[in-house]
């Protein structure tokens, strides 16, 4: 066979090192691709229907369950929303727990992600397990951080996953001070083990395709958009309200997919590490855009693969600015407040940035104040016709210059360096049958 008459069947079932079930197929002849499908076989979750009947003071908790790494995520982004069919107003100091919790699910996920998920491709090791013989203090440092992040997020929520101290109005709970000063100290110390981060993934050869597309994410006029903003699209340059999110989803179905798919003003748009850096670049921490110079990150940027460096940027922007508002915190106190609310009818919108991408929760309540309607679009679910437009553009450019196994390692690298969260990404579909 020539190198230009290559006939590959690539079906990988399913690509190890993602949260969820995602299929790989590609089919190519005599050097034609012929066929480019990325197949999520996960069933559906249903947990809008779950929230059928619930109070107000339920949701959140309970959908927060759709997912154990993005929990944090799901609550807050349901908490908005929530609190917006409630006509509920948070303090100040509400806002910024909030912003110090969902950082602390920043920290959590990119570690997780950059050290054992993404890391192992890039030395040709097929997990981080025997990296612990090979590189015993990477794995360590790794460990050391994820525990970091743990902790924080245990200190903010009251516990590692699916935390129960935020609510509607404020904090069942309020963080212990003595514990968060320990926090960030321990924060502060970490910052060796960030710069040994930044030094590692500056070493890793990223691939090195592109591919235009439109980057979508909150935007803020002053802050690097995580928990507040309204939605932006790098197509546009300009945003839209949380509320009108089902005009930026525009949710359709594919034949092969249990995901629905996401298009806004072309083909498919991204969400994530690496959108929210190319729209916010210049509202990220100084520390955080020195290491996006150092790892050669330069918005606009179009290589997906440099998503994993842009959760690096992020880890850091998110340690240095967690820093801040800790010694805001610790300095100023914090004040019991009182979260009573009686249930009332309404509906209400909410989003915020979780790693994979921005989500979106919308409910609706009855006079009864019990729910009544519910949905909730995930990133990954916007992402996978992005990520599937990719690997159509990028295989017949690889296929001249790799074997089957190496083309096969670079698609699932491709959707690893998105970090899909397939299972969340499957929701209900509403289906109306005509006789």
């Amino acid at each position: 066979m020539t190198n230009n008459a290559k006939t590959y069947t690539i079906d990988v079932h399913h690509v190890t090192r993602v949260e969820g079930h995602g299929n790989i197929r590609i089919n190519t002849r005599d050097g034609v691709v012929e066929d480019v499908k990325l197949c999520i076989v996960e069933a559906n979750r249903f947990f809008e229907s779950f929230t059928r009947g619930m109070t107000p003071h339920e949701i959140p908790w309970v959908v927060g369950r759709i997912c154990g790494i993005c929990c944090v995520g799901h609550q807050l982004s349901a908490t908005k929303a929530v609190e917006d069919a409630q006509g509920i107003a948070v303090s100040p100091q509400t806002v910024l727990l909030r912003k110090m919790l969902n950082e602390s699910q920043f920290l959590q996920s990119h570690v997780l992600h950059v050290y054992f998920l993404a890391v192992p491709d890039f030395v040709g090791a097929p997990s981080v397990i025997p990296l612990i013989k090979t590189h015993p203090e990477v794995v360590k440092r790794a460990l050391r951080l994820k525990k970091l992040a743990n902790d924080y997020t245990e200190v903010m929520g009251g516990r590692t996953i699916h935390p129960m101290s935020n609510t509607l109005k404020g904090w069942r709970r309020l963080p212990d001070l003595e514990r968060l000063e320990q926090v960030r100290n321990r924060l502060a110390a970490a910052v060796p083990d960030l710069l040994e981060t930044v030094g590692i993934v500056k070493t890793l050869k990223i691939p090195g395709y592109e591919r235009e597309t439109e980057f979508v994410s909150l935007k803020h006029p002053d802050e690097y958009a995580l928990y507040e903003g309204d939605v932006f699209s790098s197509d546009s340059k300009s945003s839209v309200p949380v509320s009108a999110y089902r005009s930026v989803t525009n949710e359709f179905t594919v034949a092969h997919s249990t995901t629905k798919w996401s298009r806004w003003h072309r083909d498919a748009y991204a969400v994530g590490a690496l959108a929210r850096v190319n729209n916010n670049f210049d509202q990220l921490h100084p520390e955080a855009k020195s290491v996006a110079e150092t790892l050669g990150l330069k918005v606009p940027c179009y290589n997906p693969y440099m998503n994993n460096v842009a959760q690096v940027v992020e880890i850091v922007h998110c340690a240095y600015n967690s820093l801040a508002m800790m010694e805001t915190v610790l300095n100023g106190g914090l004040q019991e407040e009182d979260i009573h609310h009686t249930a009332q009818a309404g509906r209400g919108f909410g989003a915020v940035e979780v790693p994979r991408g921005i989500l979106f929760h919308e409910y609706a309540f009855d006079e009864a104040g019990r729910c009544c309607d519910a949905n909730a679009i995930i990133p990954t679910s916007q992402n996978v016709n992005n990520i599937e437009q990719d690997m159509k553009a990028f295989v017949p450019l690889m296929l001249p210059e790799m074997s089957q196994e190496e083309l096969t390692l670079h698609m699932e690298m491709l959707l690893r360096a998105y970090d899909p969260c397939i299972s969340c990404s499957v929701h209900m579909l509403n289906i109306d049958f005509v006789a």
